[in-house]
């Protein structure tokens, strides 16, 4: 590279994330097939539009163009096409889904264009309130959508289960034209079958933002909204399902022509998503993020994934233990799947903030974050949000939660001690080298 600066940079990083542990659970490392795809040649071609949409098998391309030509806005098509497609093809079997459209930028742009698709401006959506372990897309009032639609946010109850008395409450007095199941810190699984029956029973749709437990479902240790009969479930790519940085929407449902404006009913949601996406939220795709989804699609599809992702739920299980036994005070005792949220402030009397400080000092990076009815601002909260799944990648096993555990707490102990700071960095980043990236194989 030319660019001696960006490519110094570029070193820079790799050397970071050789060097440390990469604990925020929203964060992985991507195999080199998938950097590979997100740096080729796709990134050169502009395909706004879609390919055909006739119920075909995603991976027999040459049988789809002769039946359905593509609907592209533009010529030069025939290798964006099978390439989408094959995405496509590979999402639905991984998920087992009618349709999927892999064109959202990302997982914020994703739950966006599900709202557009369904609801018309001032609707109501019942979502997991941001201090309750939902995300900022879930209706927190800074966003666009709380702009454009009513949201009613429901919480978690004192043992961490969602509220679903609280729920139901809520889609009685409200009818929401969505019911939303999704999270960014929250440690166990939900009951969809209790929501599924909430929502047939006030004539709700069902979406699940599954974006952290994607590569959980996929690899079988989580258990998948649609088989609950969820209508809608939206994920990024680049967590736990070891891809590009993306977003992915998945659907059941009759998939149509997106050219033609269908009824708006359950039936027809896949097209009415896919003409929300474009021309509705999106201009043209990112076929090189596209072609990298494929990829890790496929990767997903393999055996080993099945391994990976009960690793990663034994890890955050042996990890959460170990804190435990060390002093720190996890919300609602534990976790059921990769995440793990702490209150530092009950543990060790500092807020989120200044921990994750000290743990950037050592190599080992996790998260502040805002737990159930914090008191601190959020900038500052109560909380820190810790995981698996990358580490899981490097190859850690059980074993090796002893060893980060306690480094985090000497890490807390000598947070004001910068000399025994760089002894534990020198620990953790000689740990760190005999685990390689997978870019390094």
């Amino acid at each position: 590279m030319n660019d001696k600066a960006i490519w110094g940079l570029i070193k820079a990083e790799e050397a970071r994330q050789r060097d440390g542990l990469e604990l925020i659970p929203s964060e992985n490392y991507v195999s080199k097939d998938v950097l590979s795809a997100m740096g080729s040649v796709f990134t050169n071609k502009y395909s706004e539009g879609y390919p055909s949409f006739v119920g075909l098998d995603a991976d027999d391309a040459e049988i789809a163009e002769k039946i359905m030509p593509s609907l592209r806005y533009y010529g030069g098509q025939e290798n964006t096409n099978r390439v989408e497609r094959l995405a496509i093809g590979r999402a639905c079997r991984l998920f087992k889904a009618d349709h999927a459209n892999v064109q959202p930028h990302s997982g914020a742009q994703a739950n966006n264009a599900v709202y557009f698709a369904w609801c018309e401006v001032g609707d109501t959506i019942l979502g997991l309130d941001l201090g309750h372990g939902g995300h900022l897309t879930h209706g927190a009032p800074v966003t666009q959508s709380a702009k454009v639609y009513n949201f009613v946010r429901y919480k978690t109850t004192k043992n961490g289960d969602l509220d679903y008395d609280e729920i139901e409450c809520l889609a009685k007095k409200h009818r929401p034209k969505i019911i939303l199941v999704g999270f960014s810190a929250y440690p166990k699984v939900p009951d969809f079958a209790k929501v599924a029956k909430i929502g047939e029973k006030y004539g709700s749709l069902l979406m699940a933002d599954m974006a952290h437990v994607a590569g959980l479902i996929a690899g079988g240790v989580h258990p998948n909204p649609f088989d609950f009969g969820f209508h809608v479930m939206t994920t990024t790519t680049h967590k736990t399902l070891r891809g590009p940085r993306g977003g992915l929407i998945l659907s059941r449902g009759k998939v149509g022509n997106p050219l033609k404006k269908p009824e708006k009913t359950l039936e027809n949601i896949p097209t009415l998503i896919d003409r929300a996406v474009f021309p509705g939220t999106q201009g043209g795709p990112l076929v090189h993020v596209i072609a990298a989804k494929a990829v890790a699609f496929r990767e997903a599809l393999q055996p080993e994934f099945k391994q990976y992702a009960k690793q990663i739920v034994k890890n955050a299980a042996r990890l959460a233990e170990e804190l435990k036994a060390r002093g720190f005070q996890l919300v609602f005792g534990g976790t059921e799947n990769h995440l793990i949220l702490v209150d530092m402030v009950k543990s060790f009397g500092i807020d989120g903030k200044q921990f994750e400080a000290a743990l950037d000092k050592i190599g080992l990076n996790l998260n502040a974050n805002a737990i159930p009815n914090d008191t601190l601002p959020p900038f500052r909260p109560s909380g820190v949000r810790l995981g698996t799944p990358a580490i899981t990648t490097r190859g850690l096993k059980e074993k090796d939660m002893v060893e980060i555990a306690e480094w985090m707490k000497l890490a807390f102990e000598n947070r004001e001690d910068d000399e025994k700071l760089e002894k534990l960095r020198l620990a953790v980043q000689a740990f760190s080298r005999r685990f390689p990236l997978p870019s390094d194989n």
